[in-house]
C-alpha cells in the first residue's frame, strides 16, 4: 500500500524527500494545490502534495480538496497522513506537541464537501473520521521518535482565514474540540468517500485565542513554533515509513 503525505503550513516541500519525479495531476474537479511528488523516504516510496501550493499561496477556504484528495488516489496512494498547524485550546497542549486526533467537529462553510452532490447519492459512515489502524501506527512513530505527543483529541475546524474569537473558542471547548485548524474539513470527509484510510498529524502552534494569559497570538510565535513542530512531524513520518506495515 502507498503512502500520501499532505503537506500543511511549514511543509509546502520535503527536503529530506528523494524525488523521483512530479506531475500535475487532471481531475474532474480541477487542479490540485500542487504536482504530486513521487519520491522515497528512508527508501520507502511517499507521495507528497503541498495543501497550500508549493509557495503556500492557497487560503484554507480556497483549497479544492476535492482536487487534491482525487490526483491522490489516482497516484495510487491508498492512505493518507495530513500535517496540520492547529492551535490548542485544551490545557495540556502547548506549542510544539503533537495531536494524533481521533475525533473532529465541522465548523466550515460553503466548502466543496462531497463527491456525490448529485446523482448518485451516497452517504458514508463517518462516525469515527480517522482511519483507527493508521492513527495507531502515527502515535507508535511519534513514541519511537520521542516527539512530544498526545494520543487523542478533537479537532474542530474552522473557516478562517482569520483566527478563532475568545468566544468563539470558549464555545468550541464546550462542544468539546480540544485543537482548532482550518483545514480538517472536507478533507478528513473526502478520504473517507474515496476509501482512503486517513489520520493527522496536527503540530500545536500556538494556545487557540483568550488562553494565553490575554496575550494576542502572532504570527512570530507561530512561525517559531511551526518550525521546530514541522522537524517533529518529519521525524514521525520517517518512522512510520520504516514501518513496513504501511506498505
Amino acid at each position: 500500500m502507498t503512502l500520501a503525505v499532505i503537506g500543511g503550513s511549514g511543509l509546502t516541500r520535503f527536503d529530506e524527500l528523494r524525488v523521483m519525479r512530479q506531475e500535475m495531476v487532471k481531475t474532474p474537479y480541477g487542479a490540485p494545490s500542487s504536482p504530486v511528488v513521487h519520491g522515497q523516504l528512508g527508501g520507502q516510496a511517499v507521495v507528497f502534495l503541498a495543501r497550500h501550493g508549493q509557495g503556500h499561496t492557497i487560503p484554507p477556504h480556497r483549497i479544492n480538496y476535492r482536487a487534491n484528495l482525487w490526483a491522490l488516489r489516482e497516484m495510487g496512494a491508498t492512505q493518507v497522513v495530513a500535517v496540520a498547524a492547529v492551535g490548542g485550546i485544551a490545557p495540556t497542549l502547548n506549542p510544539g506537541m503533537v495531536v494524533i486526533p481521533d475525533q473532529l467537529i465541522d465548523y466550515t462553510h460553503g466548502r466543496e464537501m462531497t463527491f456525490y452532490d448529485g446523482d448518485p447519492v451516497r452517504h458514508v459512515d463517518f462516525t469515527a473520521p480517522y482511519d483507527e489502524a493508521l492513527r495507531l501506527r502515527l502515535i507508535k512513530a511519534a513514541q519511537g521518535s520521542q516527539v512530544p505527543m498526545h494520543p487523542e483529541g478533537c479537532y474542530g475546524a474552522t473557516q478562517g482565514p482569520r483566527l478563532e474569537t475568545g468566544a468563539e473558542i470558549r464555545r468550541m471547548a464546550q462542544d468539546g474540540c480540544t485543537i482548532v485548524g482550518m483545514t480538517g474539513m472536507p478533507e478528513a470527509a473526502l478520504a473517507r468517500e474515496l476509501e482512503l484510510a486517513y489520520a493527522t498529524c496536527a503540530l500545536v502552534v500556538n494556545k487557540a485565542a483568550g488562553l494565553n494569559n490575554g496575550a494576542p497570538i502572532t504570527m512570530e510565535e507561530i512561525d517559531i513554533a511551526l518550525a521546530s513542530g514541522v522537524e517533529s512531524a518529519k521525524q514521525v513520518l520517517k518512522a512510520l515509513l520504516q514501518d513496513q506495515s504501511v506498505q
